[in-house]
C-alpha cells in the first residue's frame, strides 16, 4: 500500500500590534487578575475630603493603601466574578429596582482596624446602626454571589449584617507594614484643616473593575481600576 503523502501545511503570520506579555497578562478577560467592587460613592464634598487626607498621607508618609480607591463606602469589594461585566450590572440593576436613596451621617474619623476611617454606619445619634445602608450592602450581596467563583486572594467571606460596617477609609493597609507610625498618623489626620459634610445623601452606586499584581500580597503597591457603571437610587 502506498505511503500517503503529507498534506502540506501553511503557515500563517499576522502581524499585529502586539501588546507586550505584561500587558496581555492584564487584558480584559473574565477572571485574574480582576475583582470587582460595588460601592456608594459620597457627596462630592465628602469626596473631596477623602481624597485631600490620602493625598496628604502619600506627600507626607508615603502611604497609598487607601488612596489607591476612589473614595467610597464598600458594599461589596475586591469580588472574584468570572461573568462579563454586563451580567454584573443587570444583576445589581435588578437588586436595586424600588431602593430609595437615604441619608448618610458622617461622624467624622474614627479607628477601624489597623487604620482610620469616616464612620458613616449610624445615624445622627452615633450608635444606631443606618439600617438603610445595611440593607442596601445586603441587597448588592445577595445579587453578585451567584455570579462569583472561589478565589482564596483575598478570601470570599459572606455577607453578615452584624459585622458590616459602613465606612469611608483614610488610612488602612500600609499600617500593617508600618504599625510604628499608627499614633503619629493619627495626630496628623486629626489635625489636617479638611472639611468634610456631616450628613449627605447616598444615591449613587458604582462598579469598579479592579486588577492587581499580587492579590495575596502586598496589592496596594500595584493597583489600578476602572469605574464600569453607575446606578443611581430613586430620590
Amino acid at each position: 500500500m502506498p505511503t500517503p503523502t503529507p498534506t502540506p501545511t501553511t503557515t500563517r503570520t499576522t502581524v499585529t500590534n502586539a501588546a507586550p506579555a505584561a500587558t496581555e497578562r492584564f487584558a480584559q478577560a473574565p477572571g485574574d487578575p480582576y475583582r470587582y467592587g460595588v460601592y456608594l460613592r459620597p457627596d462630592p464634598v465628602t469626596c473631596a475630603a477623602v481624597t485631600a487626607v490620602t493625598t496628604q498621607l502619600r506627600a507626607q508618609y508615603g502611604l497609598v493603601s487607601a488612596g489607591a480607591f476612589p473614595p467610597h463606602a464598600t458594599l461589596v469589594g475586591s469580588r472574584h466574578i468570572p461573568a462579563p461585566a454586563e451580567e454584573i450590572v443587570a444583576a445589581v440593576t435588578r437588586a436595586l429596582t424600588d431602593v430609595a436613596a437615604f441619608t448618610v451621617h458622617n461622624a467624622g474619623v474614627r479607628r477601624m482596624g489597623v487604620g482610620l476611617v469616616y464612620d458613616v454606619h449610624h445615624l445622627a445619634d452615633g450608635i444606631t446602626p443606618n439600617a438603610a445602608f445595611v440593607d442596601l450592602a445586603g441587597r448588592v450581596d445577595e445579587a453578585v454571589v451567584p455570579l462569583e467563583a472561589p478565589a482564596p486572594n483575598p478570601a470570599q467571606h459572606p455577607f453578615d449584617e452584624d459585622t458590616f460596617r459602613a465606612h469611608l477609609s483614610l488610612l488602612s493597609h500600609d499600617m500593617y507594614e508600618r504599625p510604628d507610625l499608627f499614633e503619629e498618623v493619627e495626630e496628623y489626620v486629626k489635625g489636617l484643616p479638611v472639611s468634610f459634610s456631616d450628613s449627605f445623601t447616598g444615591d449613587t452606586v458604582s462598579l469598579y473593575r479592579t486588577r492587581s499584581d499580587d492579590w495575596a500580597g502586598r496589592w496596594w503597591h500595584t493597583l489600578a481600576w476602572e469605574h464600569v457603571h453607575t446606578w443611581r437610587l430613586r430620590p
